[in-house]
């Protein structure tokens, strides 16, 4: 198998001309917006009767309700095997560790005596979470959507995941047993578009009781889910729209091609719209590595996935003079996720600017990264990550100004306020401040 190469030796390309050069996966949501349009629009009248319809018309399953019984989250550790509970508890200290770290605290500033400014962080209220449940079943994501918001101090969460018509219309069980051990108790069996208008929303369950609307939402899913984000952002917050997943590797001739191959493969099965890209200095590297990919391929559980992937036109092989234009390349492409491999990969990773997360040397893969590195895999794709940041704590997090002034730093600042407002033609704004020292400008 060969990645389709694109030769960028001797050149020194624009942004401008990198972004229309580099392989990407294409994500058309405009596309499919007024397929989802209906279906957000049904569940804002109908609530859950039009959820169920849904579930049962994409899903193959109606669930009896939508909330699951918290004796199902109990049940689903039952059906873990106990290498996987262990792994799950490991990734959850793990990311628990690194995400205490990112907290904020209040600052307040003393910008003239008797005058100051406040900046408090106040969680939001209540969010959604979804964990995906499509080719794959994905207890990771419950752990990497829950970790930040519980220590952001989210004080209401709800976990969205399809219902499996195998467990009889419940979300995959290692889903609920994730919740379980993350220790949530608000799990809806509801997926894709559905879900996001659901939250949004809210309804009424089949038994009578509330399932209440949510301030946030957060978490990956198909182009449907995306296009129902995008439509009902502003009524919710959301993270991101996030695209099929990517990655990059910036390797010159000391990498491993076992490794690199092993890499790009691993991000290919997710999804046949899934980008590996390699930008490497050294064709010899990228000859070794179509060598490898041929014989790697064929020994993987999902091989017509991994290949469908790896020869589509969003993935590919980017050859650069020296690391320094492979650094450009990969600034520009902004992957979502980046691994160096290179001589002195440390002080190489130290100078990109771009990538939703970056893994250092041989023995840093994204699958770490995915599971158990302690960081949070739930990141920007599409060139997302040149102006966005993976979810984290901050993702949860309001900063408010708290603006505190005594008449004294009011009055010493009055003129300038005044002269500022007539000079915008707002002079009622500057009448508020003088009336409180009765007088007018």
């Amino acid at each position: 198998m060969m990645l389709s190469r694109t030769d960028l030796r001797g050149r020194v390309p624009s942004t401008a001309e990198l972004r229309g050069l580099l392989p990407r996966a294409e994500m058309d949501v405009d596309a499919v917006l007024h397929q989802v349009r209906p279906l957000v629009d049904d569940v804002r009248d109908r609530g859950v009767e039009a959820v169920l319809e849904l579930s049962e018309r994409f899903d193959g399953v109606r669930p009896a309700k939508v909330r699951v019984p918290v004796r199902e989250l109990v049940s689903g550790l039952a059906y873990l095997d106990a290498p996987v509970r262990v792994a799950i508890e490991e990734t959850i200290e793990r990311a628990r560790r690194v995400h205490a770290d990112q907290r904020r605290t209040d600052v307040t500033t003393q910008v003239v005596p008797g005058g100051t400014v406040t900046e408090r962080w106040v969680p939001v209220r209540r969010v959604g979470l979804y964990a995906p449940g499509g080719l794959a079943v994905y207890p990771s994501s419950v752990v990497m959507n829950v970790v930040p918001a519980q220590t952001a101090g989210v004080e209401s969460l709800v976990v969205c995941s399809p219902p499996q018509a195998e467990f009889g219309g419940l979300p995959h069980p290692t889903v609920l047993a994730a919740a379980e051990l993350l220790g949530v108790t608000e799990v809806w069996a509801v997926g894709g578009a559905q879900a996001v208008a659901l939250l949004a929303y809210g309804g009424t369950d089949t038994d009578g009781s509330p399932l209440e609307p949510v301030d946030m939402v957060t978490g990956p899913g198909n182009v449907y889910l995306t296009a129902a984000k995008r439509l009902l952002r502003g009524m919710i917050g959301i993270d991101s729209e996030a695209g099929p997943t990517e990655i990059a590797i910036l390797a010159d001739e000391t990498a491993d091609p076992v490794h690199v191959a092993a890499d790009l493969i691993s991000q290919a099965e997710h999804d046949t719209l899934a980008a590996s890209v390699l930008v490497t200095s050294s064709a010899e590297l990228a000859d070794a590595v179509d060598d490898e990919l041929a014989r790697q391929v064929k020994a993987t559980k999902h091989t017509d996935r991994i290949t469908t992937a790896l020869q589509g036109r969003q993935s590919g092989c980017v050859l650069v003079s020296d690391v320094d234009a492979g650094l450009s390349v990969v600034d520009a492409y902004a992957a979502e996720h980046l691994e160096i491999q290179t001589a002195d990969a440390s002080a190489v990773a130290a100078r990109v600017r771009a990538a939703g997360a970056v893994f250092v040397g041989p023995h840093s893969p994204v699958s770490l990264g995915d599971y158990c590195a302690g960081s949070n895999h739930v990141l920007p794709t599409g060139g997302c990550a040149r102006h966005s940041s993976g979810l984290s704590v901050q993702t949860f997090l309001r900063g408010i100004h708290v603006v505190d002034y005594s008449a004294d730093a009011l009055r010493e600042v009055a003129d300038k306020v005044v002269a500022l407002a007539n000079a915008e033609d707002l002079p009622a704004h500057g009448q508020a401040v003088t009336a409180r020292f009765g007088g007018a400008s």
